[in-house]
């Protein structure tokens, strides 16, 4: 397939997970990505498994917490890529606790890396994509954003991902920028089987207790995830805008 053939697309956070699962889908579909997380070191695994399909990616290091990075970093992809047609705000961290023992440490590093990135991403962005009145960004919320016990820093990030979302699809319309997130429920990740260690549980035993909790009976997958920000990033969605999709198996 080559739907998304001629677009430049970067995905933050990619080197492992929805962000790798994300970038390895839009290289399959003809998208040249441009694979950004902390350090191009650590987004190579997912350009060696791009490259190896025979798909287009790079290698980007870049603290997006980091305004001034980001801009560096999205003109150096404009630059040898070719453009700056999708976005994909992917990166974020969890540090959780519940609330009277949460420092504001891990307060801040949270709403930072999972709120702020997607501002300074998303605000970058956009002047390549009102500049060519043509663009798709998509950014990762979650269901924690209706309350998680042990999440309050994540839960206001993630929330604050859809107010973003639906106050810039408004603002960036009329420049043919459709502006929408997904908000994945339990997925089998590295950021999940963390969760699991918080609580004292193997990743095995958390995901089988989430699974009963879930109406189709077991976890998401990365991949699962990928696709619905694929169709979100593409045509087919053309008239979506402003929306949060859950991805969750059905919970409530």
């Amino acid at each position: 397939m080559s739907r998304f053939a001629g677009k430049v697309a970067v995905v933050t956070g990619a080197a492992q997970g929805i962000g790798a699962a994300t970038a390895l889908r839009l290289a399959e579909e003809g998208a040249a990505v441009a694979v950004v997380d902390l350090t191009a070191e650590r987004a190579a695994a997912t350009v060696e498994a791009i490259t190896a399909k025979g798909g287009t990616a790079r290698a980007y290091g870049c603290d997006v917490a980091d305004y001034g990075a980001v801009e560096a970093v999205f003109a150096t992809v404009a630059e040898e890529m070719g453009g700056l047609h999708i976005l994909v705000n992917n990166a974020g961290i969890t540090r959780d606790n519940l609330f009277f023992k949460m420092p504001k440490a891990d307060w801040d590093a949270v709403l930072t890396v999972n709120l702020t990135s997607a501002y300074n991403c998303s605000h970058v962005a956009q002047k390549y994509m009102v500049a060519q009145k043509y663009g798709k960004i998509v950014s990762l919320s979650s269901r924690s954003a209706l309350g998680n016990r042990g999440q309050a820093n994540y839960a206001a990030a993630k929330a604050g991902i859809q107010g973003l979302t639906a106050t810039l699809a408004i603002e960036l319309g009329p420049y043919n920028i459709n502006v929408n997130a997904v908000a994945p429920g339990y997925i089998a990740t590295a950021m999940t089987a963390a969760t699991a260690e918080r609580v004292g549980a193997s990743a095995e035993d958390h995901q089988a207790l989430a699974a009963e909790r879930t109406p189709l009976r077991r976890v998401g997958q990365p991949e699962e995830v990928a696709a619905v920000v694929v169709f979100l990033a593409g045509e087919d969605a053309s008239y979506v805008s402003g929306q949060t999709l859950y991805v969750n198996g059905g919970a409530r």
